[in-house]
């Protein structure tokens, strides 16, 4: 554990955005935090954050120590967890080499190979296409009504060739990943929820109940979810939002 004297931590919280695992993760460790919320202007984040970053996306995290000139700030969710991880919570990392087989190149535990895999996996992989729905969704509702045939030909095209087939590409896969998780555990890198099952929330929660990701094709990714949703850490976190913001919704 990690001397947090004197240590002021603020999470830059931005509606629908993926700041809710970073608060999720604050809440699991157990750690004093400060909770600053923004306002969407339209789907964009407001201009008050690119005080803090210059590309002022969330979540953002800032760290003040006594004595320093300026906080340090962290931007990217995985970058923050990996962070908030070393100093808080290495319980969320799995073991990296069995015993006897310290730095040996090749000789990673599962575990801990699916980790790291999947901390740039939720980001890298599968949100992005979950972007893309989401923008797609934008243009169908946005055109005018006279060219909505032309642009649904477009986006239909789209989801049908490209999203759809990649999306169940990756359920499927995070459906095995979770059959075959190490020593028969509940989550996708072993029997210990790690810091990727936090980061893989987001994605995942957002994507249930749409885009194909249904109870019925999927039951294991879909009691993954709802066990993460359980947490108490998770639903501490989910009643901050509410309480500040009047309600939650990922996406």
């Amino acid at each position: 554990m990690a001397n947090s004297q004197n240590v002021k931590i603020t999470l830059h919280w931005l509606a629908q955005s993926r700041a809710q695992r970073i608060l999720w993760l604050l809440e699991e460790l157990n750690v004093d935090y400060v909770l600053k919320t923004y306002k969407r202007k339209g789907m964009l984040a407001p201009p008050e954050l690119k005080e803090i970053h210059p590309l002022g996306k969330s979540p953002l995290l800032t760290v003040e120590v006594e004595g320093a000139s300026a906080p340090l700030v962290f931007a990217e969710s995985a970058n923050i967890v990996e962070y908030l991880v070393d100093h808080y919570g290495n319980r969320l990392v799995p073991k990296r080499y069995p015993d006897g087989k310290d730095g040996q190149v090749g000789g990673e535990t599962e575990e801990w190979a699916r980790y790291r895999y999947y901390m740039h996996y939720a980001e890298g992989t599968l949100m992005p296409y979950l972007i893309v729905k989401i923008l797609l969704n934008v243009v169908q509702k946005s055109v005018p009504f006279f060219i909505k045939p032309v642009s649904n030909f477009i986006t239909g095209g789209i989801e049908k060739n490209f999203l759809e087939p990649n999306l169940t590409a990756n359920f499927n896969f995070l459906e095995s990943q979770l059959a075959s998780s190490p020593n028969d555990g509940n989550y996708l890198c072993g029997s210990e929820l790690t810091g990727a099952d936090i980061l893989m929330v987001f994605p995942l929660s957002s994507a249930k109940g749409r885009v194909g990701l249904t109870q019925q094709k999927y039951p294991l990714i879909w009691a993954y979810i709802e066990r993460l949703e359980a947490m108490e850490s998770y639903k501490r976190a989910i009643q901050k939002v509410i309480e500040v913001e009047g309600s939650y919704s990922p996406l």
